[in-house]
This record gives structure tokens, C-alpha cells and sequence, in this order.
């Protein structure tokens, strides 16, 4: 009996590889095989936004547009002439009623009292005016003020003391009498005193500034 005739040319492998059967992954002859997943389906996705346009930036770069980072502004000039005066003479009628009474009290002036006077008017009226001239000026005139009301306050509690009456007596139907008692008994240290306050105050003033 005569052996069938087998038919000509068959399909050969290629390059003698043999089929993997199942696997949809195997390359084809003259094709790149596909690259197996990884398991993470998020393996290749971009980075998703974080709602910040400046993530990316590295450290150091400059806003877009070409502008630099944002600045602080600077604090407003203190330059109020006007503001500065007025608390120079608020500061000036507190601190002469405060000399006035420690005078009162232990019956003769104090030099560092009247430094203290001058300071403080200074220096309150610099730290809201700033150091412009007329501040400075107006703090010294206001402590000499200070300094010669907080006298004549002193004397008027002395001269309460001795006449036996209030203080608001001497000093509402007596005050011709205080201003001649001052006149009397000023001497080389009660005009100290006035320049000191007036010194203290410029010092007061370039402190604060």
C-alpha cells in the first residue's frame, strides 16, 4: 500500500521557537513583545494635581510672569506733627502733676524728678511723631511748662498744709499768692530744674526716634 503524500510547504516555526500556547503576550515574528502589567494600574499614570500651581517649582524660583517672591511691606512713616505735639502736652499734664505731688509731698524738688519729666514728654511725643524738629521743640517748651506747674503745685500743697485749707481753696482764690511764693523763692536750682526738663526731653525725643 502507498504512503500518503504529505503537502508542500508547510507552516514552520519560526527560528525553531515553539508556541506558548495561552499566553496572548507572545511576540510575533518581526513585533516587539508587549510589556507585562505590573499589577499597580496606577503604575503610569501622572502625578494628579495637588491644586498648588507652584508644587513643581524648585526651591529659589521666582513667581511667574518674571516677578520676584512677595514682599513685606514697610511700616508706615511715623510723621504725624500734629499727633506728636498733642500727646507732648498730654504727657507734659500728667507728668507736671506727678512732680507736683512728689514735691508737695516731701517738701522740696527733686533733679532726677524733673529729668524723669522731661524724658517722658520726649519721649511719648517722638514714639508717635517721629523725630521731626518741631516735635522735639514742642517737647522741650511743654516740659519747661511741666516742670514750673509741677513747682507751683508743690507749693500750693505746702502753703495748704501750713494755712490749714484745702488744696482747691489755695489754688482757686489763693493762686496770686502761689505765683508770688514761686517768684520769692526761686533760686539757681529752680531754674535748673526747667533746663534739666528741657535737656531730658531732647534726650527723650532721639531715644525714641
Amino acid at each position: 500500500m502507498s504512503q500518503p503524500v504529505q503537502p508542500p510547504n508547510q507552516p514552520q516555526q519560526p527560528f525553531g521557537g515553539q508556541p506558548a500556547d495561552g499566553n496572548p503576550y507572545a511576540g510575533q515574528p518581526g513585533q516587539p513583545a508587549p510589556a507585562a502589567p505590573t499589577g499597580n494600574p496606577y503604575g503610569q499614570q501622572p502625578p494628579a494635581p495637588t491644586g498648588n500651581p507652584f508644587a513643581g517649582q524648585q526651591p529659589g524660583q521666582g513667581a511667574p510672569f518674571g516677578g520676584g517672591a512677595p514682599f513685606t511691606p514697610a511700616p508706615p512713616a511715623r510723621n504725624n506733627v500734629l499727633l506728636g505735639v498733642a500727646v507732648a502736652l498730654g504727657a507734659a499734664i500728667v507728668a507736671g502733676i506727678l512732680y507736683g505731688v512728689i514735691a508737695g509731698s516731701i517738701e522740696r524738688e527733686v533733679g532726677y524728678a524733673a529729668v524723669g519729666v522731661g524724658f517722658l514728654v520726649g519721649f511719648a511725643a517722638s514714639k508717635v511723631g517721629g523725630s521731626n524738629p518741631a516735635v522735639i521743640a514742642a517737647s522741650a517748651v511743654f516740659s519747661i511748662g511741666a516742670v514750673y506747674v509741677g513747682q507751683l503745685i508743690g507749693i500750693s500743697m505746702i502753703l495748704a498744709d501750713v494755712a490749714q485749707i484745702p488744696f482747691s481753696e489755695v489754688v482757686g482764690d489763693h493762686f496770686d499768692a502761689v505765683t508770688k511764693a514761686w517768684s520769692q523763692e526761686a533760686d539757681f536750682m529752680t531754674y535748673l530744674f526747667l533746663g534739666l526738663g528741657a535737656v531730658a526731653a531732647v534726650g527723650g525725643a532721639k531715644k525714641a526716634g
